[in-house]
């Protein structure tokens, strides 16, 4: 299989979600994830492929945990390597602004896992559709991609209350062989309204 740029932002935030998650099993998941590999940048499309492969089978709740879990942490750490200005001038926007400023480090965060991806925004209102089409959904089976779209999701939705925004994102499969975020904007975080 061809290399798709994987980064180690997905990677690093996959094994730290089994390990929280699913420790029993780390040491399964780490013929795949394996720590130098990590390290040196060397795991490519076909190791990934099978982590996805083998979460997409483990038992519910379990595997949308640690998918979950992943993307947030995916998204601490792309919100951490924002400068400090950057996140105070984020943090006095209007909500709106906020919510695009989120999605834009979202943007940011799926290049930084997949960098042979491309990603569109599309803004109406309140709402907002992201259309990904990564190497990944290209080169793996269907089974693989569920995890990753579950990823994305908490991913965003994790950036998105980092900018104080209340959010729902969602996986929308509205066309074949294709997907999107669907994310449905409700306001200001209520604890960040009170302390402005």
């Amino acid at each position: 299989m061809v290399d798709a740029g994987i980064g180690r932002l997905l990677i690093s935030s996959l094994h730290q979600g089994i390990a929280d998650v699913s420790p029993s099993r780390l040491e399964f998941y780490e013929n795949w994830l394996s720590p130098a590999g990590m390290r040196d940048g060397r795991i490519g499309l076909a190791p990934l492929g099978a982590v996805l492969s083998f979460l997409h089978r483990e038992e519910a709740p379990t595997n949308d945990q640690i998918v979950a879990r992943a993307g947030r942490y995916a998204a601490d750490w792309t919100f951490a390597d924002v400068s400090g200005l950057r996140r105070w001038y984020i943090g006095r926007l209007p909500t709106s602004m906020r919510a695009r400023a989120a999605l834009g480090l979202g943007k940011r965060l799926i290049l930084a896992t997949v960098r042979e991806s491309t990603v569109k925004t599309r803004f109406q209102g309140t709402t907002a559709a992201i259309d990904i089409n990564s190497a990944l959904f290209g080169q793996l089976r269907d089974p693989a991609t569920i995890p990753m779209r579950a990823f994305y999701a908490s991913a965003i939705e994790r950036l998105l209350a980092h900018c104080a925004v209340d959010a729902v994102v969602i996986v929308n499969n509205d066309r074949p062989g294709a997907w999107s975020l669907a994310v449905t904007v409700r306001g200001p975080l209520q604890h960040e309204a009170n302390a402005a």
